[in-house]
């Protein structure tokens, strides 16, 4: 079978590159071993957001007093119904995907793709038959998979990864999460609101180490008044498993080697890009520390092979995969695409309070030498967020003090994940902190919070 455009793996990444050449005329396939959707539709973004809404209901259920509601009885938490219900979203989604590469005329071929010299993709079916498929253009969009530590490994029982903690079959009382990234956090959150004891241990000096220093402190003082506990520069050394326990040997810069039992260890220490066995060597399609290289358009050293997602250098999230996708593609068909600015990324998580950031943190603005005016809006001071009862955090921002140009916005509170958009496309335009100051944001909102931070910046702040 020949086709204009193969596509290896159908996450976010895959099937948006896959759509979007079939919408440009190409005659296309997509090659899928798994779920179609990837790991985002099925075991990560979604179902995650899913258990996630699940425990903000609860909790704020919980605290429905404080609203002036009053509701008898305890509210209990169904664990195999929030289970279930996160696994019939990511159902929907994956249908939802399956749907639009139908609608589109794509060819889906399940199996395991392996590139081969000659623009051949061999495919591997569940049964043992191999095929082989041709292409002009071979787009590989393999992803991602957790991290495992060599120290911790994981079993798929008392020592899991992202997707068993997905679906466990019971709540555990305690668990100790390796790592405090986004799926770190994330995890640890949903599994603390709803009554597990938690200790999130981070390497790192402080969570979610990877945002500006005010973030982390702000989320690892709500975290500690969650009732998670924060161990930071701390890693765990090794784990033993006893009448069906977890011992947890934690070494502490501070306090030096703890003992901790729990039931479940959940290591988020990150994820590692699927490039093995899959045919690059074979083609000599260069890699570089376990991701493959690409130029601005995602083409790859041999020509007609292009890798996106995961597996290129560049943030390891779905938005970026999804365009880097669009990217590749248009370029394939003859279009003029930008390359995509990597300095322009939003980035989320979605805790309690919600975290998003996009562009420079004050450190590095410092570190680089930069010349800095910096903003900071807290939402104690914000009429919505007093209303709405969800007072944490704040909106930061940094701008250059020559230019007034934003050179980065940092987010925490309720929701704000819906609200980074707008640092981003003011970024994207190079706006400058009058266009911010002149556009009117609706009142009350928590959006406005970000025209509020900005004028602080420009010490012009009327509320604060």
């Amino acid at each position: 079978m020949k086709y204009d455009v193969i596509v290896i793996g159908s996450g976010p990444g895959g099937y948006v590159a896959a759509i979007r050449a079939a919408q440009l005329g190409k005659k296309t396939a997509i090659i899928e071993r798994a779920e179609l959707g990837g790991i985002c539709l099925n075991w990560g973004c979604i179902p995650t957001k899913a258990l996630l809404k699940s425990a903000e209901v609860f909790t704020e259920t919980k605290n429905a007093q404080s609203y002036g509601l009053h509701i008898e009885g305890d509210v209990k938490v169904d664990f195999a119904a929030i289970i279930r219900r996160s696994r019939e979203v990511a159902t929907a989604m994956s249908r939802g995907v399956q749907f639009l590469l139908k609608k589109n005329n794509i060819d889906v071929i399940q199996g395991f793709g392996k590139v081969k010299h000659g623009k051949i993709v061999e495919v591997a079916a569940e049964n043992g038959e191999i095929t082989d498929y041709q292409a002009d253009h071979i787009i590989i969009a393999t992803g991602a998979r957790s991290r495992e530590l060599s120290n911790v490994k994981q079993d798929g029982i008392s020592i899991i990864g992202y997707r068993e903690a997905m679906t466990l079959e019971k709540q555990p009382e305690s668990m100790v999460v390796i790592g405090s990234g986004a799926i770190g956090s994330e995890f640890a959150s949903f599994y603390n609101a709803l009554g597990t004891k938690v200790t999130l241990v981070e390497f790192m000096p402080r969570v979610l180490p990877a945002e500006d220093e005010e973030t982390s402190k702000q989320i690892e003082r709500s975290m500690k008044k969650s009732s998670i506990t924060v161990m930071v520069d701390a890693s765990v050394e090794k784990v033993e498993k006893e009448n069906g326990k977890c011992k947890v040997f934690i070494n502490s810069v501070k306090k030096g080697m703890i003992e901790m039992e729990a039931e479940v260890v959940l290591s988020a220490a990150g994820v590692t890009a699927n490039i093995e066995n899959i045919g690059l060597e074979e083609v000599g399609i260069k890699t570089d520390k376990s991701k493959v290289v690409v130029d601005d358009f995602y083409a790859t050293n041999v020509s007609g092979y292009y890798a996106i997602g995961d597996i290129v250098h560049g943030p390891a999230l779905a938005h970026v995969a999804s365009h880097e996708a669009l990217i590749c593609v248009e370029k394939i068909c003859g279009l003029n695409p930008h390359p995509l600015d990597y300095d322009n990324i939003p980035g989320c998580t979605y805790i309690t309070p919600e975290v998003a950031s996009v562009g420079i943190t004050e450190a590095k603005a410092i570190e680089a030498g930069l010349e800095i005016k910096v903003g900071k809006f807290p939402f104690t001071a914000s009429g919505k967020a007093a209303a709405s009862g969800s007072r944490d955090g704040f909106v930061k921002v940094i701008f250059d003090a020559k230019t007034n140009l934003l050179l980065g916005a940092h987010f925490v509170g309720d929701h704000v994940t819906e609200m980074i958009t707008e640092a981003v496309a003011l970024r994207q335009k190079k706006a400058i902190a009058q266009d911010i100051l002149s556009t009117v944001h609706p009142h009350p909102s928590m959006s406005e919070a970000f025209m509020e931070a900005t004028a602080q910046a420009m010490e012009c702040c009327v509320h604060l």
